[in-house]
This record gives C-alpha cells, sequence and structure tokens, in this order.
C-alpha cells in the first residue's frame, strides 16, 4: 500500500471501510510484532498461559482460583497444573480465602510482579521507540487517530487483553 493509501502527509486518507481496514490491519501487525518482543523474554522463565495469569492477577489482584481458570478461559484442573508450576517457581502464591473457608486465592508475589512490570516497561519502552520515529509534526494525528479508534472500538474485553499478556 502506498503513501498516499495510507494517508501519509499530506495525503488524503482513505474513505473506504476496507481499505481503512487494510491500513489498520497492516498498523496492527505492527503493534503485535512490539507486543511479541516485549514478552520474548518473560517465555523463557514461563509459559503464555502463565503469563496471562500473571498479568491478571497483578491487575486484578488476588483471586480464587475458580475465578482466575474462568477469566482465562480455560478448565479449572488445566488451571491447576499452571498454578502448581508458578508456586514451585515462586511467581504465585496460594492463600486461604478469608470469605470461604475452603476456597483458596491465588495472589501474585514480588517476583511475579516483577516479571511483569518488566514486560510493561520493555513494551512501553518499544512503543515510545516506534512513535519517536514518527515525525514531530504528526505525532498528534497518531495520537488522535489511536483515541478515535479506542473510542469507536468500544470497551476492551480483559479476556482478550490477557490472551496477549498485555
Amino acid at each position: 500500500m502506498d503513501d498516499a493509501r495510507a494517508g501519509g502527509p499530506g495525503r488524503t486518507p482513505p474513505e473506504d471501510p476496507d481499505e481503512l481496514a487494510a491500513v489498520t490491519l497492516h498498523a496492527s501487525r505492527g503493534l503485535l510484532g512490539v507486543i511479541a518482543r516485549s514478552v520474548a523474554q518473560a517465555l523463557e522463565e514461563v509459559s503464555l498461559p502463565q503469563l496471562r495469569a500473571l498479568v491478571l492477577l497483578a491487575t486484578a489482584g488476588a483471586l480464587r482460583q475458580g475465578v482466575v481458570a474462568e477469566r482465562l478461559g480455560v478448565h479449572p484442573s488445566t488451571f491447576s497444573r499452571n498454578v502448581d508450576r508458578l508456586v514451585a517457581g515462586g511467581w504465585v502464591r496460594r492463600d486461604a480465602d478469608p470469605e470461604r473457608r475452603h476456597a483458596v486465592r491465588i495472589a501474585i508475589t514480588d517476583q511475579g510482579s516483577a516479571l511483569v512490570e518488566r514486560v510493561s516497561e520493555r513494551r512501553r519502552a518499544a512503543i515510545a521507540e516506534v512513535l519517536a520515529r514518527v515525525p514531530a509534526d504528526r505525532r498528534a494525528a497518531v495520537l488522535d487517530g489511536l483515541a478515535e479508534f479506542t473510542a469507536a472500538s468500544g470497551e476492551p474485553d480483559p479476556r482478550d487483553l490477557q490472551t496477549l499478556a498485555l
């Protein structure tokens, strides 16, 4: 796709929804590349499903094990095995649920929080690097476009964000 169709500097952006979708799809691939690179080092320490659980716990706080499994869209027995590995690795701990005597809550440890923070910081830095390559006089347009896209898309489903360890 050439600069004119992509709405580059001094160009008319496409009006056709299919062309707009193609431009957005192309941009999303760039963002997915940033995401993939930001999680690559973490995946040397934990699996993607485990990282998803850590991101959820870092965001939501301690949750009952069944709630975490449900939010991640996995079977509780599958999740239980992942929790065993996360506990063994020091990434999370199991705590008694003060509201339900026989229930267990999963809480992220400082080590787990640090891993999520490293992933988030790598992603933030990579995004900042990409945005720094955008000409200064075009950055406001990029931010406006992203804000409009976010507003038009509605509130993201947290399960979608957790799938990509966001």
